[in-house]
C-alpha cells in the first residue's frame, strides 16, 4: 500500500467525519481529540500560532483514497511549555545555557488537557510507525531541538519505545467503579472507604449542606447559555485569583457547547437563587468514563471545591454506572475523596545525542523517584483492606 503523509496548518480544514472515524479506529480514543474539540481549540484563538500553538498536524492517507485517514497526529510547533502538565522547563534551561535554541519544539498533546489517550491515531501498528517515523523526520528537517508526545495510551507507548524515544513517568488519580458488582450508590461507595476517609466525606458534605448549598446538575442540550456565560465566568476567577491569563475562551466554550453537547455535565452550586460556583465534567458516554476538567467560583466556601469536584460528580457517576472518573493532573489530595494513584507515560525525541544522553540519565533517576512515590501512595490506599 502507498501512502502520503501530509500536514496541515489549520485543522478546521480537515475532513471531520475522516479524523472522528480515525479516531474511534484508534485504541485509546478520547472526546478531547475529536474534530469538533481541536477545531473549537484554534477557531477560538485559544491554541492558535498567536498564543504559541502552531498546528501542523500530520495525516497518513492511502495514495488511491485519501479520504480514507490511516493514521494522525494533533502536532504543535510550540514557543513556550505551558499548558502541557509534563514539565520540560528545565531541559529548556540547560539547552538554552548550553548556547543552543530549545524552541519552537514540536509536541503531539491535546492543548490544555492533561487526560491520557492515544496521541499516534492509526488504525494498525505499521500505520502507527509510519507516522511516528514521519514525525522524528519532520522534526528532523525543520532542526528543531526535540519532539514530545503526552499522555500516551499503551500501543503508543510501545511504538515510541521501539522507535528509541525517551520515555517519562507521571503520576495520576484516577476513581474505579467497582467490578463486577458496581456501587449500588454513595452510600455503598464509601462504606468501602477507611473509617476517616469516610468520616472527612460526610464531614465536607456536611459543611457545604449547612451553608446553605445546593447543587444544580445538567448535562448535554439541558445545560443553557445562560448556565455557560456563569460557568466561564468562574473558570475566568480562578485564573484572575492566581494572577493568570484563562486559556480557553468563551468563544471556546460556546463552540464545544453547540458542537459536542452531548459530551458535557455541569454542577451549578447554588445558595438560594444565587449561584456560587460550576464545575464542568466531560463525558465519554460510550465507554462510560468521565474527567474532572474545569472549575471556578464567585465567592469563597470551605470545602465546595471537593464537593463540586469530587464528591457530586462521584455520586453521580455511581448512580449513572460510570467505570472511571479521571481527576486530573497532580494532586494526593484527591487520594482521600477515593481516587487512587496511576501513571501516565509522555515520549520524547530529543536531536543531539549528547543533549538526548543527559536527559535519559535524569529520567532514570527521576523514573526510580516516581516508582518510590506511586509505592508509597500506595500504602496509604483509602480503602478498606481488602477492598483495593
Amino acid at each position: 500500500m502507498t501512502t502520503t503523509l501530509t500536514l496541515h496548518e489549520d485543522p478546521t480544514t480537515l475532513d471531520a467525519a475522516a479524523w472522528d472515524a480515525l479516531l474511534a479506529a484508534s485504541p485509546g480514543p478520547t472526546p478531547f481529540l475529536r474534530h469538533a474539540f481541536l477545531a473549537a481549540l484554534h477557531a477560538s484563538g485559544s491554541a492558535c500560532a498567536a498564543t504559541g500553538w502552531q498546528p501542523v498536524f500530520m495525516t497518513l492517507s492511502d495514495e488511491r483514497d485519501a479520504s480514507v485517514l490511516r493514521a494522525g497526529a494533533a502536532l504543535y510547533l510550540k514557543s513556550h511549555s505551558y499548558g502541557e502538565y509534563v514539565f520540560d522547563w528545565a531541559w529548556a534551561d540547560a539547552w538554552e545555557r548550553a548556547g543552543q535554541r530549545y524552541y519552537p519544539k514540536l509536541l503531539g498533546a491535546v492543548p490544555f488537557t492533561p487526560v491520557p489517550g492515544s496521541r499516534l491515531l492509526a488504525r494498525d501498528d505499521a500505520a502507527r510507525r509510519t507516522l511516528l517515523q514521519g514525525i522524528e523526520t519532520f522534526a528532523r528537517e525543520q532542526g528543531l531541538s526535540s519532539a514530545h508526545l503526552l499522555f500516551l495510551d499503551e500501543a503508543d507507548r510501545a511504538a515510541a519505545a521501539a522507535q528509541g524515544w525517551l520515555l517519562r513517568e507521571g503520576v495520576q488519580f484516577h476513581w474505579s467503579n467497582r467490578q463486577p458488582q458496581p456501587y449500588a450508590d454513595f452510600a455503598d461507595f464509601l462504606a468501602h472507604l477507611s473509617r476517616d476517609k469516610r468520616k472527612k466525606i460526610a464531614q465536607e458534605r456536611r459543611y457545604v449542606r449547612e451553608a446553605g448549598i445546593r447543587f444544580d446538575v445538567r448535562r448535554g442540550a439541558e445545560i443553557g447559555a445562560a448556565d455557560w456565560d456563569f460557568f466561564a465566568r468562574c473558570y475566568d476567577n480562578t485564573y484572575r485569583e492566581h494572577r493568570s491569563t484563562p486559556y480557553l475562551n468563551r468563544a471556546f466554550w460556546a463552540e464545544v457547547a453547540r458542537a459536542m453537547p452531548e459530551h458535557w455535565l455541569m454542577f451549578v452550586a447554588r445558595r438560594g437563587d444565587e449561584r456560587v460556583a460550576a464545575s464542568l465534567i466531560a463525558l465519554d458516554p460510550e465507554r462510560r468514563v468521565a474527567y474532572g476538567r474545569y472549575w471556578g467560583c464567585t465567592e469563597s466556601v470551605p470545602h465546595l471545591h471537593f464537593a463540586a469536584c469530587y464528591h457530586e460528580p462521584l455520586d453521580w457517576c455511581v448512580r449513572e454506572r460510570f467505570l472511571r472518573f479521571e481527576g486530573g493532573a497532580q494532586g494526593e489530595h484527591k487520594m482521600a475523596r477515593g481516587l487512587l494513584p496511576v501513571t501516565t507515560t509522555s515520549a520524547h525525541w530529543l536531536r543531539h545525542p549528547g543533549f538526548a544522553d543527559a536527559v535519559a540519565r535524569f529520567l532514570a533517576q527521576e523514573s526510580a523517584g516516581v516508582e518510590a512515590y506511586v509505592g508509597g501512595l500506595r500504602e496509604r490506599n483509602p480503602f478498606r483492606h481488602g477492598d483495593r
